[in-house]
């Protein structure tokens, strides 16, 4: 058994791209041989996988797995174009983590990679995603992750976009019949359409709140109208702003959008279900997942590219 140094796996590394402990385990099952380590890397997709892992992937899927109206997983898995988000080899993969996660009781993704992969119990999360990579030919990544437990009430999903947002609603119920999944369903919609942030303004937290506030003040300084107005005044138009902020970042301050008159709230909606079926009824949490949210996309600039290169 040759002794595998750091210098050779830093070697093999810079050869193919591959992670760290991957060319470890590489030189390992070779004998040392740097060779034979980078054909093992290629053959088990680790060093083309990694070569492509400084490619943004901003694309992908949302996937919504619910089991029994009690459990839902929503999971994010990005790909670098839209192509193979369409793909429905990729579709499938990304159906197989959301199923993978919904049984999972991982905390966070380093624990679900390193999870024995459902289809496949001899490979890890880790090792099918880098095989699909391969497969696929672009950098894929199991973004995030989001499992949701009913214990007194019911789950419901919806997904838009046919995977752009995929969102999960919590229902906290002593009646769960169709008339409530339904209705809970409507808000997911809504969730989906007009992302809050809150369910109440219970859940909205002082520095949020001092963070609005520091805006609203410096937004009136600048307002001519504003100038020279007591602070009593100042202080009123902020409180006012930030209450109706606070109305269309917390679900249930928001107009519910399929209500009749236009001015029913998703509270009152919420009421209104629960005496029409005898049940104490309210929306315990929500999560919405939108792809690619907050990933930075490259804007490829061909002229500007040419230009950089003739010294331009």
């Amino acid at each position: 058994m040759a002794n595998i140094t750091a210098a050779m796996v830093k070697e093999l590394r810079e050869m193919t791209g591959a992670g760290m402990m991957d060319c470890k385990k590489a030189l390992g099952e070779t004998d040392g041989d740097m060779e034979a380590a980078v054909e093992f890397l290629r053959k088990n997709g680790q060093a083309k996988a990694e070569k492509k892992a400084g490619r943004v992937a901003a694309e992908g899927l949302c996937k919504v797995i619910v089991r029994d109206d009690q459990v839902a997983a929503v999971v994010e898995v990005n790909s670098e174009t839209d192509f193979v988000a369409k793909n429905e080899e990729f579709q499938s993969f990304v159906t197989a983590v959301a199923e993978q996660v919904v049984e999972s009781d991982a905390a966070d993704m380093d624990a679900l990679m390193a999870q024995a992969w459902k289809s496949d119990p001899s490979k890890t999360v880790k090792d099918a995603l880098v095989e699909k990579i391969a497969r696929i030919g672009e950098n894929l990544n199991i973004r995030r992750f989001e499992k949701v437990v009913a214990e007194d009430g019911c789950v419901v999903s919806y997904v838009h976009g046919g995977g752009r947002i995929g969102v999960i609603v919590e229902a906290q119920t002593d009646v769960v019949n169709e008339a409530v999944k339904e209705a809970m369903t409507n808000l997911a919609m809504q969730v989906a359409a007009l992302s809050p942030k809150y369910v109440s303004t219970a859940d909205v937290s002082e520095e949020y709140k001092i963070h609005e506030k520091e805006i609203l003040m410096a937004q009136i300084a600048n307002d001519p109208k504003m100038a020279g107005k007591p602070e009593k005044v100042i202080e009123g138009a902020v409180t006012g702003r930030l209450n109706k902020e606070l109305k269309e970042v917390c679900l249930l301050e928001q107009v519910y959008v399929k209500a009749e008159d236009g001015k029913q709230t998703v509270a009152q909606y919420i009421a209104q279900v629960a005496k029409e079926n005898s049940a104490k009824l309210s929306v315990k949490r929500f999560v919405r997942f939108e792809t690619g949210e907050g990933i930075e996309k490259k804007v490829d600039d061909f002229a500007a590219e040419v230009a950089a290169q003739a010294g331009l």
